[in-house]
């Protein structure tokens, strides 16, 4: 094969590649839960989120400048001015120039960390309009979702445990992702690119919703109902936990979000609707197929991908 020939077909595969990522967003999406050894936050699934990691990293790196700083000046000080280096000390009193610097510096710097810190909470309490509407009840220790945009759609949705028959352990042996601790039998599930409302509140005592992929992190109240939004711009799984301490088992209230494209929600919502015996076997039958379907795809499109730079 010539050069050219070869760089023609690394094109061409590069462009299946990209073909591949954008139509297979269920199979590829990064998993929203902790890694090993993980560093820093969840990866970002909302764009709010990403604002806030953005935050982070700037007021991160400002702390660790102005750290240096106070420290070389320290060290400067107990070198230049130690009694082996100054056996006579000097005295001095004033400098208007140094006290005016110290004073308005610090100002200046708190000012300008204010003004992404006002933008980020002016977009996290002011909400766009619904594409839908969830409500998440805690229960000592598990939570209730109900869709009140639909009438009808509720379901509870327990941990996965060894104790249950289909345990997060035979789940992963059949090669469904289901990591301990937080897979759970009845996912929430909301269309990709759609806002989304969560009503949350509790039953009998506090407890937290907390998605870190989503940004989003709210008390439920006994007797009150409070608020948070969230627009997923992935496709995936997004874990969070109770972070609210809850009695014996607050380890054990997990929140697992789905986020798929529309149609499937579609699907997914009018099995629900229809309600019926084993409506929570079928909601989830709905989900695997398709994740099955997506991955058919990206097998499909990764071998032509390497028939073609071959």
């Amino acid at each position: 094969m010539t050069v050219s020939n070869r760089l023609r077909a690394l094109g061409m595969g590069l462009a299946a590649a990209a073909l591949m990522v954008a139509n297979a967003p269920a199979a590829l999406a990064a998993y929203g839960r902790a890694e090993n050894y993980q560093l820093g936050f969840q990866d970002s699934a909302t764009a709010l989120f990403s604002d806030v990691q953005w935050f982070h990293n700037i007021v991160l790196w400002l702390m660790i400048a102005v750290t240096l700083f106070v420290m070389g000046l320290l060290i400067y000080v107990m070198v230049r001015f130690n009694e082996k280096a100054n056996p006579k000390p000097q005295h001095f009193h004033h400098n208007t120039t140094l006290e005016v610097l110290w004073t308005l510096i610090p100002i200046l710097i708190l000012v300008g960390i204010s003004v992404p810190s006002f933008r980020l909470l002016y977009g996290q309490y002011t909400f766009p309009k619904a594409d839908l509407t969830i409500k998440a009840t805690g229960v000592q220790w598990y939570w209730t979702y109900d869709y009140p945009d639909t009438k009808g759609v509720g379901f509870d949705s327990y941990p996965l445990d060894d104790d249950t028959k289909n345990d997060s352990a035979a789940l992963r042996a059949k090669g469904q992702d289901a990591p301990r601790l937080l897979a759970v039998d009845n996912e929430i599930v909301v269309p990709v690119n759609k806002v989304v409302h969560v009503l949350i509140t509790a039953k009998d005592v506090i407890h937290n919703w907390n998605v870190p992929s989503f940004g989003v992190k709210s008390d439920g109240v006994p007797g009150r109902i409070t608020a948070t939004w969230f627009k997923a711009e992935r496709p995936g799984i997004y874990y969070g936990v109770c972070s609210e301490l809850c009695g014996a088992k607050h380890a054990y209230m997990p929140i697992a979000v789905r986020v798929v494209p529309q149609d499937v929600f579609a699907k997914w919502l009018d099995i629900r609707k229809a309600g019926g015996k084993g409506v929570d076997d079928k909601a989830r039958a709905v989900i695997q197929a398709s994740l099955a379907t997506s991955n058919a795809h990206v097998a499909t499109l990764s071998g032509a991908t390497t028939a073609i730079t071959q």
